[in-house]
């Protein structure tokens, strides 16, 4: 049995990561002892540009933790590293997803290292660059990664992309590639009711997360004016980063005013599940990636996804089995492939090819690759 401490958000704090951490330690107690360090605050409220940063699910993804953790306070990052100390794990894991968090990180991993004894200290990095950033952000990007990640003893990614873009950075990491989990505990069995009213009478397409310009919005609403069936889209996930209102223009402006509905909040887990049941497809039309909780949000119901071949996603969707892949930022090639899913009827059969394969998404497999990475040399 290993004593892991593992740092990162859980309940109440929302999103795909909070999910993240929720679901690997309530797996990893199956089988070892663990320390969860969570917030007590994951952001100040300036910094963040949606509502709230908490999760509204009526039944929530939770498990034990102690929230002691302020990035901007640096006495609770002492207060961090005591109980570290003092709980004297074998393994300490960090998720990294963003530059925001380096000054804690750092101060951690170099309080860490001084342990002793030394626990092993390993990075999941969840992204290893921001989705986006600004000029100066990429410029300052490779010495903040030596200098936050650089006394780690090894690394998750959740795909090749991702490996590669770490390695040009820290050549000698250690660095394991394993698939994201899936998220099929999200939601159970929804009996939450879709607070808006849908078409019954054609194919539903559904776009769902947080909506943000990296995401490809206005490209899926460019394919779906060079449709010839009919179909109707929702948009489901709070609206970031200029809001709602460009995509509005862009709507009225390609005459789909009837052919889409929107929902700008953040989805409690029963709704998010709710709309991807009633989905015939998960459309994720990204310009950059790395992975994504919705596809695992989506083959865990069951439902396929057409997305772009960018980052890690055509590494988790199977093009022609699991759902299809397209190159990013072309419209005429994502229409084709949503005439092309419909007219040959790929619903059922890629649903079913889920079903075969979906072990390779199990949390096991990550847990095995962190146990071997924190393995002794």
């Amino acid at each position: 049995m290993t004593r892991f401490c593992l740092i990162g958000p859980t309940y109440p704090y929302r999103g795909g990561i909070a999910h993240y951490t929720t679901l690997l330690a309530q797996h990893m107690r199956e089988a070892h002892e663990v320390m969860l360090l969570s917030f007590s605050r994951q952001y100040p409220a300036w910094l963040f540009p949606g509502k709230s940063d908490k999760d509204p699910s009526e039944r929530p993804l939770q498990t034990e933790a102690h929230y002691v953790l302020d990035p901007l306070n640096p006495f609770t990052w002492r207060h961090t590293l005591r109980q570290i100390r003092d709980w004297q794990p074998d393994v300490v894991i960090i998720p990294w997803w963003h530059p925001y968090f380096a000054p804690v990180w750092t101060t951690l991993g170099r309080g860490i290292h001084r342990l002793a004894p030394r626990p092993k200290l390993i990075f999941i990095c969840h992204n290893v660059r921001p989705h986006e950033q600004s000029r100066l952000g990429k410029w300052l990007l490779p010495h903040t990664l030596k200098t936050v990640l650089g006394r780690a003893d090894g690394f998750i990614v959740h795909s090749r992309a991702d490996k590669h873009i770490l390695l040009d950075i820290l050549p000698q990491a250690r660095v394991s590639v394993s698939p994201l989990p899936t998220y099929a505990a999200l939601g159970g069995e929804p009996a939450t009711e879709i607070p808006v009213e849908l078409p019954t009478d054609r194919p539903l397409l559904l776009f769902c997360g947080l909506v943000r310009p990296y995401k490809g919005l206005d490209v899926l609403l460019e394919a779906m004016a060079l449709l010839k069936r009919p179909v109707h889209l929702l948009i489901a996930g709070e609206f970031w980063q200029g809001g709602q209102a460009s995509y509005q223009v862009q709507i009225e402006q390609l005459e789909l005013t009837n052919c889409v509905t929107i929902i700008n909040e953040y989805l409690p887990d029963e709704l998010l599940a709710a709309c991807i049941d009633r989905a015939n497809v998960v459309v994720l039309p990204y310009r950059s990636a790395t992975q994504s909780a919705v596809v695992q949000m989506a083959f865990g119901r069951g439902k396929p996804v057409i997305t772009t071949n960018v980052g890690g996603l055509a590494e988790a969707v199977e093009d022609g089995r699991t759902g299809l892949v397209v190159p990013p930022e072309d419209p005429p090639a994502l229409a084709a492939a949503i005439e092309r899913y419909f007219a040959e009827g790929l619903e059922d059969l890629f649903s079913e090819n889920m079903l075969g394969g979906n072990g390779r998404f199990g949390w096991n497999t990550l847990l095995q690759n962190i146990q071997s990475l924190s393995a002794n040399n």
